[in-house]
């Protein structure tokens, strides 16, 4: 027993740390204060509006729902008061989902102020450290510490405990083309395909080195050489003359359609006329496009 004890009280100071670097007067204050810290009605806490994680396994929070059923919530939610006299997520949505599977109807959380920058800041860093994001919502994640919080890359990178070139290459994923985004969101391929087609400059070549990948199962390794491929071939292009800038628009937007739509796209115009050619690869893909269209 106090094997275990000892066990609970570790697992409890490390997952505290993230949340008092943050908030370090206001936690500690909270735990020490009996009406901030208290049981909850699990229907009177709503969810964090600054919650990064799109994706929950539910196979993870069965097991810890299972945990949860057996040895009850060893670390409290964090929660502020919202001004529906309600109480709004910082941390914990997994243990709060876990505990209602489990059938609590009641969970032990800590309440704390703390403004909205300071939230979302808790909220990404958090679920970042903890390596809970897939690629798409991590990249998405730095891209809002920066925008939202006025931080730097070198800033956002000292946060969360990475190289700048490390939060560069997760940013850079937001630039690819909605069905890459999609593969690496679905995990049909890694940060590292990912980081190896961006390599390439336009949207329609990348799109190439991306069917042509998930088409062979290609590795890491593999799709590095795909690239470097395709790479050469176009510098072996013969060079046109000069574009104008009306040739330079209309590349624009066919990279810009094909990042949108997932897919080649062809625009030609003759005279006042002109033709847009979509590209699709089978009749699902044809439903995924013909439905990102109504929906534009």
């Amino acid at each position: 027993m106090k094997n275990t004890d000892s066990a609970k009280k570790t697992k409890r100071n490390v997952l505290g740390r993230g949340l008092d670097a943050f908030l370090p007067e206001a936690v500690s204050s909270a735990k020490d204060s009996p009406e901030n810290y208290f049981e909850c009605d699990v229907d009177d806490i709503v969810p964090n509006q600054f919650q990064p994680r799109t994706i929950f396994s539910q196979e993870e929070l069965a097991e810890l729902s299972e945990s949860i059923a057996e040895q009850g919530i060893i670390q409290p939610l964090v929660v502020r008061k919202n001004s529906q006299d309600l109480y709004e997520l910082i941390a914990g949505e997994r243990r709060l989902r876990a505990s209602k599977m489990a059938g609590l109807s009641r969970v032990p959380v800590v309440v704390v102020e703390a403004s909205d920058q300071k939230v979302l800041q808790m909220a990404l860093v958090e679920n970042i450290q903890r390596e809970n994001l897939n690629p798409l919502e991590e990249s998405h994640a730095y891209s809002r510490l920066m925008e939202e919080c006025s931080l730097t890359q070198e800033e956002v990178a000292k946060r969360v405990g990475k190289k700048r070139s490390t939060v560069a290459n997760f940013i850079r994923l937001r630039n690819l083309p909605r069905l890459i985004q999609d593969g690496i969101r679905e995990g049909v391929v890694s940060m590292g395909h990912a980081r190896a087609i961006l390599g390439l400059e336009d949207s329609s070549t990348q799109l190439t080195a991306y069917r042509e990948t998930v088409k062979r199962a290609l590795s890491v390794r593999a799709t590095e050489a795909l690239v470097n491929r395709l790479k050469k071939q176009k510098l072996s292009q013969p060079k046109d003359v000069e574009p104008t800038s009306a040739a330079i628009y209309m590349k624009h937007l066919c990279d810009e359609l094909s990042r949108q739509l997932g897919t080649k796209v062809e625009i030609s115009k003759n005279g006042k006329r002109g033709t847009i050619k979509i590209e699709f690869y089978a009749e699902q893909d044809l439903d995924r496009i013909v439905t990102l269209l109504k929906n534009a």
